[in-house]
């Protein structure tokens, strides 16, 4: 390649170096030896930084995110919002340039920097892609084509989540991904030998990928573009570009851990710029024909994004309806009347485990909505999580499913799923992600469902297996603590339906949700349906089911314990002590009602006993008192652990006439106002 790319690449160094040193906070190494491969790869990107929502751009997850100052000088460069003053904003608090990768900074879909997920991330994305080709092209009509492209590093293979990821990417022959790998053997501790020594190509290799090498990615710009043109001519398997490069390439430094995560000394950056013929006195300098280059590779992309919509025109002429199907996907709405289909249930039907109403919606649902695509980790049969006549997604070779196909086999990788349906939501076409597990294994991705919250992807996690109530597998299975800690993530909701229509109305908002996650905790045990339940009600997270005049007591709770709330408030109530039953199905859709309809709820002068079989953390924005498990579970048939830890009908009368008669002397106000209401 020309004297001209040279110059360009130092551009990109030289402006990531400015851009560290003047936050005095940040990684310089990483960006400065990773320059050759962006600006080949961003070269060759059909993107338009003036459409951002074009569905057919390809796809850049930064998954070795301390490396973030590199994504905003390509940005720049690329003509992205991203101005030299933002990246002088550089870690700055309301900038537009955080210090790690954040989904809503301009060009950026997931937020990423906990390392392993943003590869993981990019599996997601591949999938979406591949989905919406499968279903969507014609011929002489490719509506998606694109490629998903990641860069990752050392850390990114020492986390599990990146395996399993790549492992399933393997499997699947996700040709449409593209990863480079950063050999550059150094980490924040120091060489990576110190704790990593193995082959990551030869891993990756026994994944099913295929993996390239560039041994010397500092300068020789012409073996990146070799590689990835063979990457993306390779179509039955993910590709690893694997580039040795030097940390830091330029520095007095390079080559060490002292560059990683800390900002070049003025002296330094003097000399690393005359090295690369940049006026030492100039900062944050960008020659004018550097600016011509991409603004031309802007062009390009503008263009291949009008191409597009033309072509897009005449498919909606030819195939009226798949057009106006996309459509209505990239308008981000739901089909009209969609939520109609959702079951609706009466006292008169017959009580069934949770988890069973779960698969009941999913199968009403799945032809009315094209963007539900989900799986479970190896727990198809005990989730639920499978309609009838689902096709799998799979690679057509394997003869097994093919990519149209909307079922996934994760297998045993939760965390993995996790960060691959924020990849799935984050890919754009409205796609609605989930995923099944036991609610006490989705604790094995919470990593990637903190995420989930952080950067506004949608997903459901359809987690069964919801208490004590799964019996027989013991303690290492009944989650106890669980969703005290999901609840106590912003942006999530968590929801433990104590009916059919409490299930519906869990579906409902999760689906019409645009920016936050859910997590569906669901019953293995049958549970039976409510009267006064209904799917209006529980959307809004809390309601009364039953009322008496006078209610001197509320029994607040949520999942199986609703049930066990109405008997003991029919008994309370017949024995003088009049009782309301209040649903809490969800937390966070409750706390997020007016202050008035919450009131109404939970009112002053009467208290509040909440019933629940997980620990009772978290309980006092509501309750009074508490009828809880702050204890690991037991292994043993579900009646007769319920009875063993107080959970019948009798335990709740008594600690009931306990809180009545505590309370009895005493001003009652209502624990939304109360110094523990946040």
């Amino acid at each position: 390649m020309s004297d001209f790319t040279t110059k360009a690449v130092d551009t990109i160094r030289v402006l990531a170096a400015d851009t560290v040193a003047k936050a005095n906070s940040g990684h310089p190494g990483a960006p400065m030896g990773m320059a050759p491969a962006a600006h080949v790869l961003f070269s060759q990107m059909k993107t338009n930084p003036k459409n951002r929502k074009w569905i057919n751009r390809d796809r850049f997850v930064l998954s070795n995110g301390h490396a973030v100052a590199l994504l905003y000088v390509m940005f720049h460069l690329m003509g992205y919002p991203i101005s030299i003053e933002d990246l002088k904003q550089f870690r700055q608090l309301h900038s537009k340039t955080p210090g790690h990768p954040e989904s809503g900074t301009p060009g950026i879909d997931v937020t990423t920097g906990p390392l392993g997920q943003g590869i993981s991330n990019a599996v997601g994305m591949a999938i979406a892609q591949a989905n919406f080709a499968a279903k969507y092209n014609k011929p002489n009509y490719k509506i998606s084509d694109n490629h998903v492209y990641s860069f990752f590093g050392d850390g990114c293979m020492m986390e599990g989540v990146a395996s399993e990821a790549c492992s399933l990417a393997g499997h699947l022959q996700l040709g449409n991904l593209i990863a480079f790998y950063d050999d550059n053997k150094i980490s924040i501790d120091g060489a990576t030998s110190l704790a990593f020594t193995e082959d990551v190509g030869a891993r990756l290799t026994a994944y099913g990928w295929q993996v390239l090498e560039v041994p010397d990615a500092d300068t020789d710009y012409e073996a990146i573009a070799k590689a990835l043109e063979k990457a993306k001519a390779t179509t039955n398997k993910p590709t690893c570009i694997k580039i040795t490069t030097t940390i830091g390439f330029g520095s007095l430094n390079a080559g060490s851990a002292s560059v990683h995560g800390s900002p070049l000394k003025p002296d330094d950056i003097v000399q690393l710029k005359k090295k690369f013929g940049f006026d030492p006195e100039k900062f944050f300098d960008v020659p004018s024909d550097v600016y011509d280059y991409w603004r031309l590779i802007a062009d390009k992309g503008e263009k291949a994004n009008q191409e597009w919509d033309l072509m897009f025109e005449a498919y909606c002429q030819e195939y009226p309806e798949e057009g106006a199907e996309i459509s209505r996907r990239l308008s981000e709405k739901l089909p009209e009347n969609w939520e109609k289909l959702l079951p609706v249930y009466t006292p008169q039907d017959k009580a069934l485990a949770s988890r069973k109403m779960s698969e009941i919606v999913l199968g009403k649902l799945e032809q009315a909505l094209p963007e539900l695509i989900g799986g479970s980790a190896d727990l198809t049969p005990s989730n639920l999580t499978r309609w009838t006549d689902a096709v799998d997604f799979q690679p057509p070779a394997l003869g097994i499913g093919s990519y149209a196909g909307r079922y996934i086999r994760y297998g045993v990788r939760e965390h993995a799923m996790g960060a691959i349906m924020n990849g799935i939501a984050a890919y754009g076409a409205n796609f609605k992600a989930y995923g099944g597990t036991f609610l006490n294994f989705v604790s094995y991705a919470a990593g990637s469902l903190r995420l989930s919250a952080l950067s506004g992807h949608p997903v459901i996690w359809v987690a069964t297996h919801d208490s004590i109530g799964l019996g027989e597998d013991g303690p290492t299975h009944q989650p106890i603590e669980t969703l005290a800690h999901f609840r106590a993530i912003p942006n999530l909701m968590v929801w433990r339906p104590a009916d059919g229509n409490e299930v519906s109305a869990a579906y409902k908002v999760a689906l019409e949700s645009t920016v936050t996650p859910s997590v569906i905790a669901l019953t293995r045990q049958g549970i039976p349906q409510l009267e006064g339940s209904s799917i209006e009600k529980a959307a809004r997270g809390g309601y009364v089911l039953s009322d008496v005049e006078n209610a001197r007591l509320i029994l607040a709770a949520t999942g199986s314990e609703v049930s066990l709330a109405v008997d003991a408030a029919k008994e309370l109530t017949a024995g003088g002590l009049p009782t309301r039953v209040v649903s809490l199905p969800d937390f966070f859709t409750f706390d997020h009602q007016s202050a008035d309809y919450k009131k109404s709820i939970l009112p002053d002068g009467i208290p509040v006993l909440s019933v629940e079989v997980m620990t009772t953390f978290g309980w006092g924005r509501y309750a009074h008192a508490h009828l809880g498990l702050d204890h690991f579970g037991a292994s043993a048939p579900a009646k007769d652990i319920f009875k063993a830890f107080g959970f019948t009908t009798e335990d709740v009368v008594a600690k009931a006439k306990k809180v009545d008669a505590y309370y009895a002397d005493k001003e009652v106000l209502s624990r939304l106002d109360g110094p523990l209401s946040y």
